[in-house]
């Protein structure tokens, strides 16, 4: 955040900001569609996200503006939050405010400035950051009792009860207790986290396949409903109880395609376990090879890649060295792929991906240069202010 957008807040408020928060995007290393099946994820946090800049006001209104949507504004009391169908993004404010007066009434009126410098549409989860940022905020501005994880919960919760969203709990939480260089290891059952350390010899890219991801909300329930319903003919209540051998012995109950959904799930729950186990012991073979295995059975069995997808992960893996892999991260269907890659050949790789391509879909990708930081959660958020 520069002192541009800082000074921007006095603009619209006419007083400099008391509080500036900040919380990151995010990538998923592995575990896709896990987290609905109470399965485990293992995200990091980007030095991308969302700040928040805020004062208080004296009376119970809420004034909030986003730099990012042309400044529009969007203003409520805090006695009647209602959904705003007219400026969506202004929900996900409302919904903290309405979910958070549910644990404190020390909530009063607050002047908002919202600004994002992670890309759009690259699917880093800019909703996520920006509740989380929101709440951290309030957190600082209103001296709560509030850890990172329980300000996941009411982000989630944001999105689950009030914009509508039937999202898992990921994103939040990797938003508000990243750690720097690693990669939390999310139980999605319990919400116990572990962290694991990215190896010092390699580094994460994130290539922007730039095919705006399609079909992803009615493909998502899709496959929820394909896994709920496998769970059901397994006598399980949830596809994270099963075992290799127990889906195999129980294959004939199963349609085909249940099969590898399931075969995906539990599969990809010991892929994240195997890579946190690799990270700890810089296995890096292990490493490469349960990236590339994850993002195969993402195209064969949970079939939520696409050709351009494909072609950049084999553009990838085809320039690595024995170390080092690739996968699509996220819901599917476009998006973004991730890559871990020996540090000293990233540049080589970026110059093929970005020669090979276009030739072959005829679309530019974007290569970001992104770190693995700390969450929100984890950071002090007075240091972004101290910098302004």
């Amino acid at each position: 955040m520069n002192k541009t957008t800082y000074s921007a807040f006095a603009k619209h408020f006419s007083h400099l900001p008391q509080v500036t928060a900040f919380a990151p995007g995010r990538v998923n290393l592995i575990g896709e569609h896990t987290d609905y099946n109470q399965g485990f994820v293992f995200p990091v946090a980007l030095n991308k996200g969302t700040y928040v800049q805020l004062s208080l006001r004296d009376d119970m209104q809420v004034i909030a503006i986003a730099k990012d949507m042309d400044n529009q504004k969007n203003r409520f009391y805090l006695n009647d939050i209602q959904f705003d169908n007219d400026m969506p993004w202004a929900n996900y404010v409302r919904g903290v405010f309405k979910l958070i007066n549910q644990h404190t009434q020390r909530i009063s009126g607050v002047n908002i400035y919202i600004y994002g410098d992670q890309p759009q549409g690259a699917g880093l989860s800019s909703s996520a950051s920006m509740t989380v940022a929101l709440i951290k905020g309030l957190v600082d501005l209103f001296g709560l009792e509030m850890d990172g994880k329980e300000a996941a919960k009411i982000a989630q919760a944001t999105e689950n009860k009030f914009v509508g969203c039937a999202c898992g709990i990921m994103d939040h939480l990797i938003s508000a207790l990243g750690k720097k260089n690693k990669a939390l290891k999310l139980d999605c059952r319990n919400l116990s986290v572990e962290y694991g350390k990215i190896p010092d010899s390699l580094e994460l890219m994130v290539f922007n396949s730039n095919v705006k991801r399609s079909l992803v909300s009615s493909e998502y329930n899709i496959r929820r409903e394909q896994c709920e319903s496998a769970a059901l003919k397994l006598n399980t209540s949830s596809l994270r109880d099963v075992t290799i051998e127990m889906l195999e012995s129980k294959q004939d109950a199963l349609t085909d395609v249940e099969f590898r959904r399931a075969r995906h799930i539990v599969s990809e729950n010991i892929r994240v376990e195997k890579l946190y186990l690799a990270f700890r012991d810089n296995n890096l073979a292990e490493i490469s090879q349960l990236i590339r295995a994850s993002h195969v059975s993402m195209r064969d069995d949970f079939e939520i890649t696409i050709p351009e997808i494909d072609t950049l992960v084999e553009i990838i893996n085809d320039a690595l060295p024995i170390v080092g892999g690739a996968r699509m991260t996220g819901g599917g269907f476009g998006g973004c792929v991730i890559a871990l890659v020996p540090k000293s050949e990233v540049a080589r790789v970026a110059k093929v991906v970005t020669k090979k391509y276009p030739q072959i879909v005829n679309i530019q990708p974007t290569i970001y240069n992104f770190t693995v930081e700390n969450g929100a959660f984890n950071f002090n958020n007075h240091k972004v202010q101290e910098a302004l």
